[in-house]
């Protein structure tokens, strides 16, 4: 990847020149922000919710400086995070497919990259499965979640997201992925998409919720 070459390995949190993305000391200050936790939904169209660290202090600044001060080298950092734990390791190597929430084309044109995407890529690298990011797509340009409130979310997103190829995902166990969890109205939306063309089992992993 055309980042690799650019930017140098380092740890994401401390900036420090390191081949594995996430050095010792980070790995032990990130830890009072750490969840990993596996859960069953129920009342959902999506299946699991993997939930890795809070959005709170160090990994907020984190995830603002990746998503919109171009540090989209950061996205190592965060997949290493995702996989350090064993548990959610295994879990996730059972799925078939990664796929992440799509940015509509004008967006990702404005920032250069979709920040989900970069850390679902890594994901599937190292899980070793399928990545499927042209698949699911964003055909509405929305107004920013962020500055609606709940019930308006729901509405904004309303037929957002399409699938192209639904034999692509039938009957599949697919890992959805996005940054951040807040009210759940974006990863709800893009399960119901795909529920509705025969996913059999999503689970929703999420780098942090808010």
């Amino acid at each position: 990847m055309l980042l690799d070459i650019i930017y140098p390995p380092v740890c994401g949190i401390c900036d420090k020149i390191n081949k594995k993305s996430l050095c010792k000391k980070c790995e032990i200050k990130i830890k009072p922000y750490q969840i990993n936790e596996i859960e069953k939904i129920k009342n959902k169209s999506f299946d699991y919710q993997i939930k890795i660290l809070k959005y709170e202090n160090i990994i907020r600044d984190k995830i603002i400086n990746y998503k919109f001060n171009e540090k989209a080298y950061l996205y190592k950092t965060f997949a290493k995070i995702i996989l350090k734990n064993k548990k959610i390791y295994g879990f996730l190597k059972k799925y078939d497919i990664i796929m992440c929430v799509p940015m509509h084309i004008k967006k990702k044109m404005l920032r250069g990259y979709n920040q989900s995407e970069l850390i679902a890529k890594e994901l599937a690298k190292k899980l070793q499965i399928e990545k499927q990011f042209n698949n699911l797509v964003k055909i509405k340009d929305t107004k920013k979640q962020s500055t609606l409130t709940k019930e308006q979310r729901k509405i904004n997103l309303k037929n957002a997201f399409q699938i192209k190829n639904s034999e692509k995902v039938k009957n599949k166990k697919v890992i959805l992925f996005d940054d951040i969890y807040t009210t759940g109205s974006t990863v709800e939306e893009c399960s119901k998409v795909l529920k509705r063309v025969g996913v059999s089992s999503i689970a929703v992993v999420t780098l942090a919720i808010d």
